[in-house]
Formats: structure tokens, sequence, C-alpha cells
């Protein structure tokens, strides 16, 4: 059964070194005929019957959200709230970017149902932030986190990122200071991943991009599960903390492995066993839905053995981890029985360990949790 959907809005007023996401600059585009694509979709899921129940989470993200202006997100908003059964205690998220976030943004996406705000933050380093090529400054950030507050805003997320180009222990600290000024619920910290097809991957090829070292990442990442934990921000996910109550529940549906649908250009989702992606560039995402068509690029219908995957390596991000009986549950067998050889190599290698009905990451295993996860795509 659905439970989120994701909606994907593609259009940035800048492009940031280190995005590999879909993503076109919003100058000369077909911004609102493209909102009016969504509608389409949406309505195409309404007529499927896979919005029959109320759902739980709704998430707009990008690209950039907050690139539209206000009658445009609010032609959005309606648009889900035609074709998008809520439940009461629905939470709905936004990306955001500070500088972009202006109060009569704020009071149309509070007017119209959204909830959480999640910033692109990244760091208050204001010289890596324009390395980054990211266009906010962190006077932006203040006033943008105030105006949120003012319009009614209480669920509020930074994300960060550490290990980026030249990035020394003391900025990871300031910035890690200067966020925890604002006294916000909810964190999400990434390590820098260099993408194919971005800026920092060229620059990389080219012997220009000063990348940090391995041990000061981890070193990095030691510091903010240190930092988190001494505030009372609870990791529940490998890059996510939040105060108990706080946590992205949108988020968990993709760890706990539950379907969702994606709706937008480029956007992935979870149907009735079927993962799926749509068509990324606009024309080819737009083009048949005029024709009442979904706009999908590929589908894969996913057999059990790749379920049995995904509830492994997707679960095991959360602290909690996988739940022996919800998987004994879900594809009647044990799970030492699928993957017994695994799990005691990786225990051995005090990566993982079952605590009560729970196979979880040991907090070494989450340095290096990609290696972990590799082992059950491998079985």
């Amino acid at each position: 059964m659905v439970k989120g959907l994701y909606i994907h809005i593609p259009f940035c007023h800048q492009i940031c070194f280190y995005c590999d996401f879909n993503k076109v600059f919003f100058k000369d585009q077909p911004v609102d005929a493209y909102i009016d694509s969504v509608g389409k979709e949406l309505a195409l899921w309404k007529e499927q019957g896979a919005l029959d129940q109320p759902l739980e989470t709704i998430f707009l993200g990008g690209g950039t959200p907050t690139s539209l202006t206000p009658v445009q997100l609010e032609k959005l908003l309606s648009y889900i709230h035609r074709y998008v059964p809520m439940a009461d205690d629905l939470e709905w998220t936004s990306e955001a970017n500070p500088d972009e976030l202006t109060r009569d943004k704020m009071q149309v996406l509070f007017d119209g149902g959204v909830n959480r705000l999640s910033m692109g933050v990244q760091s208050f380093d204001e010289d890596l932030l324009k390395r980054l090529g990211r266009t906010h400054s962190n006077t932006d950030v203040g006033r943008a986190v105030e105006s949120a507050r003012q319009v009614g805003f209480k669920n509020l997320s930074f994300d960060l990122m550490y290990g980026l180009p030249g990035q020394s222990m003391q900025q990871w600290e300031d910035t890690l200071a200067q966020a925890f000024a604002f006294d916000l619920p909810h964190f999400s910290a990434y390590s820098l991943i260099i993408e194919p097809k971005t800026v920092f991957y060229n620059l990389m090829t080219k012997g220009k991009l000063n990348t940090v070292t391995e041990d000061l990442e981890a070193d990095m990442y030691e510091r903010l599960m240190n930092e988190m934990d001494g505030r009372g921000l609870k990791q529940y996910e490998i890059s996510n903390f939040a105060r108990p109550g706080h946590e992205s529940r949108h988020n968990l549906l993709y760890w706990d492995n539950v379907e969702y649908i994606g709706v937008g250009a480029g956007a992935h989702g979870y149907v009735d066993g079927v993962r799926y992606s749509n068509a990324g560039p606009l024309k080819k995402y737009m083009e048949p839905l005029d024709s009442g068509q979904r706009p999908i690029l590929n589908t894969h219908e996913v057999p059990v053995h790749e379920k049995m995957e995904e509830e492994m390596f997707l679960g095991l991000r959360k602290t909690n981890g996988v739940s022996l009986l919800h998987f004994q549950d879900k594809f009647q067998k044990p799970i030492q029985d699928v993957y017994g050889s695994i799990l005691e190599k990786e225990i051995e290698k005090e990566n993982l360990e079952i605590a009560g009905d729970f196979v979880r990451l040991t907090r070494k295993g989450r340095f290096v949790g990609n290696e972990v996860f590799e082992q059950f795509l491998l079985a």
C-alpha cells in the first residue's frame, strides 16, 4: 500500500557544483506548463486507484521547490489538494534554499498545508559556500528561520555537508556550532560524494579539486555524531539526527522499504511491487501527459530476492536496524536462513550486532556502512 508521495521540481536559479539531481536553470523554462503536467500525472494516479487511501507523507524536492514564485507554488499545492487524500497527521515537507525562501512563499506553503521545511544550508563558512556554488549567505539563513517561525513553522531541518574540498575540522566545528545555535529539532548531514557530470567531477579529473583525506572525513563524521548526541539529537539513520518525534517520516518510508509514488520529471517511485522512473528531460516528461499517458522511462518488477536485499541495505541505514520478526513475517523465512553467513562475518568484524529483535550497524559499522551493504547485494 502506498504511504507517501514525492514530487520533483527540477528548476534551480543556480546549479550547485556537486549536484547530480535532475535539474535545469529556471530561466526560459515552461514552469507553469510543468506544474500543469504534475497535476495531470497526479490525476492519472488517482484514476488508477493508487491515491484512494490517505497518505502519511508528502515531500516536495528538487531541484528547488522554492525556485517557484508564490503564485506557482499556490497552483502546485492546489493540484495536490485536488488529487491527494491526506491523513490527519500528514507530514508535508518542502525543500528550500534560504535565499529564495521569502515570507510570501513561506505563507503560501504554510497556508497550503506544508508543515515541515528542510533548508539546504550546507555550511556556515561563506568561502566554502561560494566554492560549492551556493548563493545564500548566513544572513539569509537567519532571516529564513526567523520568518518561518513567525509564519508558524515549528518543524525545521538543516541539510549540512562535510568532507568538502579544502574544508578543515575547525570549519566543520564552526558550522556545527552555528547550526546548533538555531535550536532546530532535526539535522541531516552528508559527506560529499563526487558524482559524474558535475562541476566538481570535472575539476577532480583535472586534478584541480582539493579533496579531504578519508581519515579527516571519518574524524568529521565522528565529531558530528558526538556533537549531535551531546545535544539530545538522536541519530536515527546514518546521516540523520532528530529530537524524539521529529524524525523525517517521509525518508523513513524509503528506509522501511515501503511503497510510495514519485511524480515529476526524473522522479522514482515504488508501487504494487514495481519500481519505476519517469523521463527526465522536460519535453519527454510533459508530452506523454498531454496525451493522457504516464511519462515512464523504465519499470522493474522487484523479485523476492531483491526485495530481501533492499530490506537489508535500506533498513540497516536506520540506527535501529532491521527487525528479525518483521523480516520473517514479510518473506516467510528467518533472516539467518537467507543471510546467516554474511551476518556471522560482519558480526565477527564488529560491523553488525544483534540487539533483541534487531540486527543493526555498530558504531564502528556506521563508518563502513556502504561496504557492509554491498555484502547483501553480492549474496
